[in-house]
């Protein structure tokens, strides 16, 4: 561009100094061995322009052939191999299907570099290699992926963590799903392997802060979430009843939300630890704070397990329930199991007969016969265990059936 306007600027210059030295060129003197070269200086500038211009446009020829020489090599052999790249791909997807892993293989390596997305074509290689056990391959076309992704690491890393898991390494896979959530902590993928590697690595803590965000991108319905967040809890509570025991649950039951304490799952699943633990004053705290709080059956289940020297809290509760809301089966069962355990016989039988009456369960017939059995009406308690065995066996046929 500079040669060019330098160009111009001469030829004004001499179209315009021109008319004014006309009569005044001079001469120039060209000698050689030979001939002598005679011009006037007009003629020479005029003759260096022209030389000028005709080396630009060499030059030009020059470079715009170079061009179309580069452009019609990559026509010809890159298009050829990145239509080859494409039918390969093609096949691969094809052989994916079929389960032929090792076409699958071979088919997206052939000519990765050529394809569409190179860094797809080695991830499906990476899992290919994977189904067929060869690990060392796996790991080798995932670092090729990374190379090829430039700054776009998220699919790469995506997959390495998904190989990590279906591998048992579960330690790498929870490091992996960490870093994936410091940079994409919405992404429904990322969340469904965190959910897996935590739950694998016994992380619950980790497990429980996550749900918030799998709520809010719908990975899970809420039934889904809530049967999850109950799994991450109780996983939490045998992890701190085996390194801190009965004492430790409590102080960390005692530290959650007013809204955790409050959860009827919860509730039910603590006092069933601390049934466990032999802790049974605790149970028995949570068990009747929760059916004052809220009638839930769950906790009339967990009440007959309880052993303690004095029933009487426990009755005075039972007591309440049936005047608040009226003799249910369960509630009648449940009082009925309390006084038989206490050896109130009579309040055992008509409790388990009230029970019957409203429903039919072999559990109850076999209490009500012992209660029968301690009152000395042994008749009865035969007629009474008949009919239970006679229901075992009638589910049994209907089961069958």
């Amino acid at each position: 561009m500079l040669k060019v306007l330098s160009l111009f600027i001469v030829l004004i210059a001499g179209i315009v100094l021109g008319p004014l030295m006309a009569g005044h060129q001079g001469y120039v003197l060209i000698q050689t061995d030979k001939n002598n070269i005679t011009t006037s200086i007009t003629g020479l500038v005029i003759i260096f322009l022209l030389l000028q211009f005709l080396l630009i446009f060499i030059g030009w020829c020059y470079r715009r052939l170079k061009r179309t020489s580069t452009f019609t090599h990559r026509w010809i052999f890159g298009g050829y191999k990145r239509h080859r790249a494409r039918s390969q791909t093609k096949q691969a997807l094809l052989k994916f299907a079929e389960g032929d892993f090792k076409q699958v293989e071979r088919l997206m390596t052939r000519n990765a570099n050529h394809a569409d997305e190179p860094v797809v074509n080695y991830l499906l290689a990476a899992e290919a290699a994977l189904r067929r056990g060869d690990y060392f391959n796996t790991h080798q076309y995932i670092e090729q992926a990374a190379d090829v992704a430039g700054k776009d690491q998220l699919p790469v890393d995506i997959t390495r963590v998904r190989i990590q898991l279906t591998q048992g390494d579960i330690h790498a896979a929870h490091t992996g799903v960490d870093k994936l959530l410091e940079h994409a902590p919405r992404h429904p993928e990322v969340l469904r392997l965190a959910e897996k590697a935590y739950s694998l690595s016994g992380d619950y803590q980790s497990l429980i802060d996550l749900l918030p965000a799998m709520r809010k991108v719908n990975l899970h319905t809420e039934e889904e979430i809530q049967k999850l967040h109950q799994q991450a809890y109780i996983g939490l509570m045998n992890q701190i009843i085996a390194e801190k025991g009965s004492t430790g649950l409590k102080r960390w039951w005692k530290d959650q939300s007013r809204k955790i304490r409050h959860d009827i799952m919860l509730q039910t699943a603590i006092a069933e630890h601390f049934i466990e633990c032999d802790d049974h004053e605790a149970a028995q705290e949570i068990i009747l704070n929760g059916l004052k709080q809220q009638y839930d059956e769950r906790f009339l289940l967990l009440i007959p397990h309880l052993k303690t020297n004095d029933p009487s809290a426990i009755q005075k509760t039972l007591s309440h329930l049936l005047k608040q809301h009226g003799a249910t089966p369960l509630l009648n069962s449940t009082v009925g199991q309390i006084a038989l355990r206490h050896g109130e016989w009579a309040k055992a039988e008509s409790a388990f007969k009230a029970a019957l009456t409203q429903r039919p369960d072999a559990h109850d017939y076999a209490w009500l016969a012992d209660a029968l059995d301690k009152s000395h009406k042994r008749e009865e308690a035969i007629q009474t265990r008949s009919k239970g065995f006679m229901l075992i066996l009638k589910r049994d046929d209907d089961t069958a059936a």
